[in-house]
């Protein structure tokens, strides 16, 4: 199994899970065309994937879902409540999943996970395939037992660590914003991700990629700094950019690696 970012920040996001003949894309925060470059960058065309998950309606996420869809005659994937804000998805074929459901796409298997954030209906998803794990972690503003019990064991990692708390407080974001990103129902702080990774199991984890990196309250320089502290527990660590996201990372089993 492998994944891949098409990009990963504010102003889009969206990654590629390849298994077998297996590829399903989580979210489509890009517009087709932009979308269809990117793929292209990393080797494939809309026609190759096999379906599209959706992790939540904000537009970051969301914005070539259906477009994708209904141009390459995709499946799509996505919580009731993340339906009930779309304004027409008649032209597509849509599939309701329940948080904390688990569904088959070919060769993947994907579970819900329920997560905190300030959506509808949002979920984020494990993917399994071939015996191993990824999660893809992101959009989130609390850490539950129920996230930690679902991705305590994991092969790969996509987890956001989106903001610096001083760099956010002194900001120039609205008041009102500074809160929604920075409340419980938000997105994960940089010590929030440390704490994450310090209680899940990591020596697992063959690849850890930390996303969804605010540009305005936060560096790169930042994340590093506080994921030093678990730095030399970890094999290898990515960042993936807005522009770039990341090349694909393959999973292994012990035997291979």
């Amino acid at each position: 199994m492998r994944f891949t970012s098409l990009g990963s920040g504010s102003k889009g996001n969206a990654t590629v899970v390849h298994c077998g003949d297996t590829r399903v894309l989580i979210d489509c925060g890009f517009s087709v065309k932009e979308t269809e470059k990117r793929l292209l960058r990393v080797g494939l065309e809309g026609r190759d994937l096999a379906a599209i998950v959706v992790t939540h309606e904000h537009a970051d996420h969301i914005r070539g879902v259906l477009p994708l869809a209904k141009k390459h005659n995709l499946p799509v994937m996505m919580t009731v409540g993340t339906s009930k804000v779309l304004n027409d998805h008649s032209q597509v074929d849509l599939t309701l999943v329940d948080s904390d459901s688990v569904f088959a796409i070919g060769e993947l298997e994907l579970k819900a996970v329920a997560v905190a954030h300030d959506a509808r209906e949002p979920v984020q998803y494990v993917v399994r395939g071939e015996g191993l794990t990824l999660g893809v972690l992101t959009d989130l503003g609390s850490i539950t037992p129920h996230v930690l019990e679902n991705y305590r064991q994991c092969d790969g990692l996509l987890v956001e660590s989106n903001h610096d708390v001083d760099m956010l407080a002194d900001g120039s974001y609205p008041l009102s914003l500074k809160h929604r990103v920075g409340g419980a129902w938000g997105h994960l702080n940089n010590q929030q991700t440390l704490h994450l990774l310090q209680n899940i199991d990591i020596e697992q984890l063959q690849h850890l990629v930390i996303g969804h990196i605010s540009q305005q309250n936060n560096s790169l320089d930042l994340v590093k700094d506080v994921i030093s502290a678990i730095e030399g527990q970890l094999p290898v660590i990515h960042y993936a950019c807005q522009e770039e996201g990341f090349s694909w990372i393959e999973l292994l089993h012990d035997e291979i690696r």
